[in-house]
């Protein structure tokens, strides 16, 4: 007999089987049941998560003969050959080797005719997104309308390949990721089924593997048994699943946690000699420092996909290490993923990212430094003395007057004996009087205002906001009485009340106010009278009037003006751009 793979083997026939997706299961159930049945349903979800075999489900409990029910009999005539591929209705599409327009052409002509025998017509077009734009287009029809047995089922891994007018047309159901927990179980049951020996740890190392993928999870088990005789070991689940010695994390963690430079690079080295990956490498170091950030919070070891010794080895050090610099050692790790990935010399990118990791038990925190907690030590340490044994004053050294040598006389005599300066006498050491504490000084007293308060007010708060005195000058009037500011704006000035009741500039105010008249003085705005734009306006009629007849009275414009029988309308000033 042939052998077939545990995956094909081993393969869903009912949604009770159906691992890790269970809210789709519940929702397809009750549409059928209820009669609730849409023209296209969309599947959506990385690889081996049951799209496929969804569909499958779903077109034996629409054409099964004792449905509907929760789950297909998988014994009537139409659920065999559904599980078979040979039934005529159900119709299943390869979409990678169908993409071609006139392909689709064909198929949409041919759904037009009820079915053979079942009650609905099922297209199950799977990997949809590697359908050409054309090939869509001649979808759109009959996928909006189709006849009232025609069933679309579509199933892709990458949902944002697939046009938006197909998306609308569709019911979709997005397939999540199994978690490792529903895979290991799965496992288990098939290791029971088939006789195949292995501990819980080499199935969770299987399920991780997976990455949440029930197929691809099931395939390596069925590796790993062929390969151990159906004995699946620790070692050999680690050795054949990628994984490296957990020996060589475990130095390598410890020596990125010590700072020691060199123990990292050794590791560097035997990776290169043993011609693992390099970003490979660095994944799985990623993956492992990981569970050693939870370990450092205090999570369990046994709940790790590793041996338990070596679990409970990467406890210790973990908890040793502390969770703030686990924390600081993965955010630095994964802060170098990148130039790991994109880099073409992995092996030193890898020891770059390590080594540069390795610096981090070298910084203090600067809570710390501001402390005074951490310093530089000095070159020799020096005793500090006790408060009873006080320092003793060093003394001045004093000037010791030699006398002349005398001269030799004729007759023979003594020799001369040197002058012995006189020592000190021993002065016993005083004791320092404690220096008088400083007085407390009272708060300053803040001097009155001099000159217009006013102008002390504009300058205060141009001092602590420029923009702010800017719009302040756009004020008609600024008067301070009975404790309280007025600004007069404009009439019909809106602009200004605007900026003026922003947080920011409010509090400038009222800390400018503090500063010149003291706390408990308050301010408003109030709309002016416009006297002030009337009296610029008249201003300015005046000065041009003045500069009009300064013209009309200037002998050359006089003369110009008499040459071409001109006369002055109205002057205009002119700046230096123009």
């Amino acid at each position: 007999m042939t052998y077939q793979v545990l995956a094909r083997k081993w393969r869903p026939q009912s949604f009770s089987t159906l691992v890790g997706q269970g809210p789709i299961v519940t929702a397809l159930r009750n549409a059928v049941q209820e009669g609730r049945i849409a023209q296209a349903y969309l599947f959506s979800g990385i690889r081996g998560v049951g799209k496929t075999t969804t569909a499958r489900l779903l077109a034996k409990m629409l054409n099964c003969e004792r449905g509907p029910l929760p789950d297909p009999c998988n014994e009537c005539t139409a659920c065999v050959e559904i599980t078979r591929g040979s039934d005529l209705d159900v119709i299943e599409v390869d979409a990678a080797t169908y993409s071609k327009v006139e392909q689709v052409r064909e198929l949409t002509e041919s759904l037009r005719y009820g079915p053979a025998r079942d009650r609905y017509k099922v297209v199950i077009l799977d990997e949809i997104h590697r359908l050409s734009r054309q090939a869509f287009d001649a979808l759109l029809k009959i996928v909006e309308e189709p006849p009232p047995h025609l069933v679309f089922i579509f199933a892709t891994t990458e949902i944002d390949a697939v046009p938006a007018t197909i998306l609308s047309r569709c019911q979709e159901f997005h397939f999540r990721r199994v978690s490792s927990q529903d895979v290991s179980d799965l496992l288990r049951m098939i290791c029971d089924k088939e006789g195949i020996e292995a501990s819980d740890t080499a199935l969770r190392l299987v399920s991780r593997a997976g990455e949440g993928s029930v197929r691809d999870a099931v395939a390596l088990l069925d590796q790993l048994a062929t390969f151990g005789s159906s004995v699946i070991a620790d070692e050999d689940a680690v050795r054949l699943l990628g994984g490296l010695d957990t020996a060589l994390f475990q130095e390598l963690l410890t020596a990125i946690l010590g700072g020691d430079g060199p123990s990292v690079a050794r590791a560097v080295r035997r990776i290169e000699d043993e011609g693992w990956d390099p970003r490979n490498v660095y994944g799985q170091f990623l993956a492992f420092c990981r569970d050693a950030l939870h370990l450092a919070m205090g999570g369990n070891p046994e709940t790790l996909d590793l041996p338990l010794e070596e679990a409970q080895t990467l406890a210790a050090v973990a908890r040793e290490a502390g969770y703030e610099n686990a924390l600081r050692l993965l955010h630095q790790l994964l802060a170098s993923e990148a130039m790991v990935r994109r880099s073409e010399s992995g092996a030193l990118a890898v020891e770059i990212a390590w080594l540069r990791a390795a610096e981090l038990p070298k910084l203090r925190r600067v809570e710390e430094i501001l402390a005074g907690n951490v310093g530089v030590a000095p070159a020799a340490p020096q005793p500090r003395a006790t408060p009873s044994q006080a320092p003793r004053p060093v003394a001045a050294p004093r000037e010791v007057r030699t006398e002349p040598a005398p001269r030799p006389s004729a007759s023979p005599g003594p020799a001369p004996q040197p002058a012995v300066a006189p020592q000190p006498p021993a002065v016993a050491p005083q004791p320092i009087p404690e220096a008088p504490r400083p007085a407390e000084t009272p708060p300053p007293v803040r001097p009155p205002i001099s000159g217009d308060p006013v102008q002390a007010f504009l300058d205060e708060v141009s001092r602590r906001k420029q923009p702010l005195a800017a719009h302040l000058s756009e004020a008609e009037e600024i008067t301070f009485e009975d404790g309280r500011l007025t600004l007069s704006r404009m009439p019909g000035d809106t602009w200004l009340e605007s900026r003026l009741q922003q947080a920011g500039n409010r509090q400038v105010i009222e800390e400018a106010l503090a500063a010149v008249w003291g706390p408990g003085v308050t301010w408003r705005t109030v709309q002016g009278t416009g006297d002030r734009r009337r009296a610029e306006t008249e201003e300015q009629t005046r000065q041009a009037a003045t500069v009009a007849s300064g013209l009309v009275e200037n002998p050359t414009v006089q003369t110009i003006l008499d040459i071409f029988g001109g006369k002055v309308e109205r002057v205009e000033e002119r700046t230096r751009e123009d």
